[in-house]
């Protein structure tokens, strides 16, 4: 099952394509980060990652998808544009025919680490362990993205699990 974890952001969003094989092997397939200018305009910025998001769901065509809850934030901008980056992001995806969760940043560090107060370091180190990857990943939104979709992952197999 392939499945994409996102971390959303107006300047910039980080994006996963984990895949998980029958055996519940993991392997990144893609991973990295959607960057947009603070010189451009909101609108032009959401543009731009709904294209992206929008292009990379074709390309890789994961079944289930991951989106990270926004949290409260003391800065209402902020919260009000990264909300905006993840409605664009939400629309691309069910666009798409791609399943949807949320979790919340807790929730990924639960599922990682095993604590939902872990480091970003922790989780990084346990990303790079679940996936067998040779470098930390980097930078730290699309260590988050992957983190997302190993918890998506785990979500779906810890839900059929139940289901049996």
């Amino acid at each position: 099952m392939l499945a994409l974890g996102v971390d959303p952001g107006t300047e910039t969003t980080g994006y996963a394509i984990v895949e998980e094989d029958e055996t519940g092997y993991l392997r990144a397939l893609k991973f990295g980060v959607i960057k947009t200018s603070h010189t451009e305009s909101a609108a032009k910025r959401l543009q731009i990652i709904y294209k992206e998001m929008s292009e990379l769901m074709n390309l890789h065509r994961p079944q289930t998808g991951a989106v990270e809850k926004l949290f409260f934030q003391k800065n209402v901008t902020t919260a009000l544009a990264v909300g905006q980056a993840r409605g664009v992001i939400l629309l691309a995806m069910a666009e798409a025919g791609v399943e949807i969760a949320e979790y919340s940043p807790q929730e990924v560090k639960m599922a990682v680490t095993g604590y939902g107060a872990a480091e970003k370091k922790q989780v990084q180190i346990m990303v790079q362990t679940m996936l067998s990857l040779k470098e930390l990943p980097k930078p730290d939104d699309a260590a988050d993205a992957l983190a997302i979709a190993i918890c998506h992952l785990n979500s779906i197999g810890y839900k059929k699990r139940l289901a049996q």
